[in-house]
């Protein structure tokens, strides 16, 4: 299942040339995927009061092609592998048919109190 995340790129995602910046991608795929989890019915606010948090383990990323002020974007995201305390997901940026951006990022699921990994969510695992 692919998750669709909209994005319009503003004055402020750009360099004085009008390109975006690029750690505004980073921004743009962190939105989508909390969107995704969202979608999926978890709420993030409930998991962390009981104790579990997102952290990014590792980020895979690579720039195609630069995308402009006033792009209309779409960033996609796909579960590309889970494991007990682990996602991996695909993620990429487009502008129309012209993939500009495209990232494989790992989340770990945390405890709070200790930073330990801890097992996904339910809604998760499913």
């Amino acid at each position: 299942m692919t998750h669709r995340f909209p994005v319009t790129v503003y004055y402020e995602d750009t360099d004085m040339g009008g390109i975006v910046y690029h750690a505004n991608y980073l921004k743009f795929i962190e939105r989508a995927r909390s969107d995704w989890v969202r979608g999926l019915g978890v709420d993030q606010n409930a998991l962390r009061e009981a104790g579990v948090v997102f952290a990014v383990r590792r980020i895979e990323a690579d720039f195609r092609a630069p995308a402009r002020l006033d792009d209309r974007l779409e960033v996609t995201t796909e579960l590309a592998e889970s494991g007990r305390a682990r996602l991996t997901l695909a993620q990429a940026v487009a502008r129309g048919e012209t993939v500009l951006f495209t990232a494989r990022v790992e989340l770990a699921a945390l405890a709070t109190a200790s930073g330990r990994p801890v097992r996904l969510p339910a809604e998760l695992r499913r």
